[in-house]
């Protein structure tokens, strides 16, 4: 099911991966010739919010930098290896995240133990790559 994210996201829509990970395109619009890969050193812009009552949690932009870590080798929780891959620089995506993709049974902070979590998130950059001009 994996392999059907990137074709369903150009169309704009949501996708439920079977692990529970869900992935909403929010510009449908955006196409290029090189999308993040696992291994990528990204930059990453985001806004996390509990899925209970909406509350934010965490925000890379109140700190005016986005997060950099190498996507798809488990730097970062689960959700977002898997729900980061196959996009374009520029691209923003919400991704609504199961306990078991994030924090699990374990409290993170102000995340209570078992949340889903939302993140708004938007890819600045990969490193080494050029944003395309299409």
């Amino acid at each position: 099911m994996l392999f059907l994210v990137p074709f369903l996201s150009l169309l704009g829509l949501a996708i439920a991966i079977p692990d529970g990970l869900i992935i909403e395109n929010q510009t449908p619009d955006i196409t290029c010739t090189r999308k993040t890969k696992s291994g990528d050193q990204i930059d990453v812009h985001y806004r996390g919010t509990l899925a209970s009552d909406g509350s934010e949690f965490d925000a890379s932009y109140n700190r005016g930098q986005p997060l950099s870590f190498a996507v798809g080798t488990g730097r970062v929780i689960k959700g977002w290896d898997e729900g980061l891959l196959d996009m374009c620089i520029g691209e923003k995506r919400k991704l609504t995240i199961p306990p078991e993709l994030g924090y699990g049974k374990n409290a993170m902070g102000p995340i209570p133990a078992g949340s889903t979590l939302i993140f708004e998130t938007e890819l600045v950059g990969i490193k080494g790559v050029k944003k395309d001009e299409l």
